[in-house]
């Protein structure tokens, strides 16, 4: 029934699309409206949007609430994208799923259905394997160490080998602290002995799990809840905003801070359609992805003490661990990723870097 209702989703994309950017990816095109008297532009270069410019849609999947801060920074930047470029362009965003899960939207993303998608770093880490170091467990210290690292252009180099696959990265948004949430309190690694804990789809997050002492599996997050409910699974592994607003506490009220993961999401974009923009709007959007890079931070630090609110005022115990026994039970597998190449090695070493 899923696959039947994405298909009548995407059949209803296809059709409303249009052919843009001569790059051979779809987007649909819309005449912009006059701009709203008294309205300011961001700053002093935007252009003005200018009556009857025809606009181009460009559709964005997005797995989680309107209320994420992924999605609010994005909402902003959408704005900020059509100002920019005098309403030549403007970023639709689809929450919830609607176009399916990440897996789905990058497949799309890539064919050119849609042209763009918020996704997590462990599925871009199946094109190209090196990506798996931005989501080691424990690589980064803090969400500061990890901020520094997404703006310092220290990713500048991985985000450009995906192109021959017909996907650019555009930016890395943060996704907070991974933690531990299950049926009984998590403390030391032995309290996972026997436990499935949903993680993403990823061997390294499979390895990961394991190596902490549970078992690893994989499920597409929508699933989460029901497959706790039911007893398929004990658990997940998320941050605080998701966990509170897909409302995870109903199921799993033990959330311990484990915080071995700080794994980015990746803003990709169908390269035909990037490439199919003119120079200027090409780095008008290149720009605006590194400022809302920095913005979607400050929401998401904005947003998190009202999630863990949110969660204890139903019930939930957030529960602070020593995290030396799980960094430790990790290590093999940050080994295991850093010895698979030079450029894998030397990425973990710049990551680790900037941690001062």
């Amino acid at each position: 029934m899923m696959k039947k209702a994405l298909t009548l989703v995407l059949a209803g994309v296809t059709a409303l699309s249009l052919t843009a950017c001569g790059g051979g990816a779809s987007a649909s095109a819309t005449t912009a409206p006059a701009p709203a008297e008294g309205g300011e532009t961001k700053d002093d270069e935007a252009k003005a949007p200018e009556k009857d410019v025809k606009t181009t849609t460009l559709k964005l999947a997005f797995n989680q609430s309107e209320k994420h801060p992924q999605y609010l920074a994005l909402s902003e930047m959408s704005d900020a994208f059509y100002e920019a470029t005098g309403g030549a362009y403007r970023i639709e965003i689809s929450p919830n799923e609607l176009l399916g899960s990440q897996k789905d939207a990058f497949e799309l993303v890539q064919s050119g259905t849609i042209q763009m998608a918020m996704v997590a770093n462990s599925i871009v880490e199946n094109v190209n394997p090196d990506f798996a170091v931005l989501g080691l467990p424990y690589a980064y210290d803090s969400v500061e160490h990890q901020k520094k690292v997404f703006t310092s252009g220290a990713l500048d180099d991985i985000f450009a080998s995906t192109e021959a696959n017909n996907f650019s990265v555009m930016a890395a948004f943060t996704a907070g602290a991974r933690c531990i949430y299950t049926d009984k309190p998590v403390q030391i690694p032995a309290d996972l002995k026997g436990y499935k804990i949903r993680v993403m789809e990823s061997q390294t997050c499979i390895a990961m799990l394991d190596a902490m002492g549970g078992v690893g599996t994989p499920m597409a997050q929508g699933e989460v809840y029901t497959a706790v409910q039911q007893g398929v699974i004990n658990g997940g592994e998320n941050n605080e905003i998701t966990y509170a607003d897909l409302k995870h506490y109903e199921v799993a009220p033990y959330f311990s801070y484990t915080r071995h993961l700080m794994i980015p999401d990746l803003l990709v974009m169908n390269t035909a359609t990037l490439k199919g923009m003119s120079e200027e709007d090409q780095q008008i959007l290149k720009d605006l992805c590194k400022e809302y890079t920095e913005r979607e931070f400050q929401l998401w630090n904005e947003n998190l003490e009202g999630a863990k609110k949110t969660a204890e005022e139903a019930g939930a115990q957030f529960i602070d661990v020593d995290i030396a026994p799980f960094q430790e039970a990790c290590r093999p597998v940050i080994d295991n990723v850093t010895s698979k190449s030079e450029g894998a090695k030397a990425l973990y070493e710049e990551i680790r870097s900037l941690a001062n």
